[in-house]
């Protein structure tokens, strides 16, 4: 099946990452990763930004109200939703310069975990980690590259996570007391159709795919098959989500690295589409 997408702003970002929404927000946030901001989307499709650092990698609510925001080597808290609420530090994850936060997502208990990567992509020097109650980060998956897309089955039992440089999207068993475990194959992404980047999970299972340098969205049933097509006028597309009242509008965020805008004049858009099928509440923090 293809599915038609639809601009929702102009090319706003340079690296558009993360797209969440939060009906605490009323509405979507994403990041210009390598600007350092967060966007907001109001009501009426005015995009606000806030500057946080020298990285944005992800923003997502808290349970107790506020946002989280990963910026590039530290957690940083808001207690209350305003976009631009004061921020504190977890303190400093890592001290190496050269290895930068990229993604992540909680679990249905309320972790945080987040990925990270070399900035020169170097292979396996990135780790897959989860954050202890005090904000302290444990390596789950260490020796990955480009730590990507992370999100759960409807059930909880299952998480899909994207290492970009695999080509390939994993699927592990999960339980709240043992965590991941289990990692293997769900779906490879054939090269010449793009890399697997940011996913989203919807409410019957079906695990959607911004494919990096493939112009595209993929849809894969529970099965791993690649079952509907969203095609994209941006080659560079790096994550979604699902939004609006009702859960039933896909949000696409793109990038406009190293991207001739001449040829490509919507890189760095946000994009969406009507999938007919709706998304799952966005599971918070507890941090």
């Amino acid at each position: 099946m293809s599915i038609t997408p639809y601009t929702v702003t102009g090319p706003v970002a340079e690296h558009g990452e993360g797209p969440v929404w939060s009906g605490t927000w009323g509405g979507l946030r994403w990041v210009d990763m390598l600007a350092g901001d967060v966007l907001a989307l109001d009501p009426q499709g005015t995009v606000r930004r806030r500057h946080v650092g020298p990285l944005a990698a992800v923003v997502r609510p808290r349970a107790s109200g506020g946002y989280l925001v990963a910026s590039e080597r530290e957690l940083l808290l808001a207690d209350t939703d305003d976009l631009d609420a004061p921020l504190r530090s977890l303190g400093e994850a890592w001290n190496d310069p050269a290895i930068r936060m990229n993604e992540g997502g909680c679990d249905p208990a309320g972790r945080f975990y987040i990925g990270s990567m070399a900035y020169d992509e170097s292979p396996g020097r990135g780790s897959f980690y989860v954050a202890e109650p005090g904000g302290a980060l444990r390596v789950v998956l260490p020796g990955v590259t480009i730590s990507n897309g992370f999100d759960f089955s409807p059930d909880g039992s299952r998480a899909y996570y994207a290492d970009t440089a695999t080509g390939r999207v994993d699927v592990l068993d999960y339980d709240p007391d043992a965590g991941l475990t289990g990692r293997r194959p769900f779906a490879v992404v054939d090269p010449a159709r793009g890399a697997p980047d940011g996913l989203t999970v919807d409410a019957e299972g079906g695990v959607w795919v911004a494919l990096w340098a493939g112009g595209a969205v993929h849809r894969y049933d529970p099965a791993g098959r690649l079952d509907a097509v969203v095609g994209l006028p941006v080659r560079k597309v790096t994550a979604v989500t699902f939004g609006g009242e009702d859960l039933d509008r896909l949000f696409i965020t793109t990038s406009a690295l190293d991207v001739d805008r001449a040829e490509q004049p919507d890189a760095g858009a946000l994009f969406a589409a009507d999938p007919g099928v709706r998304g799952r509440p966005v599971l918070p923090t507890t941090l």
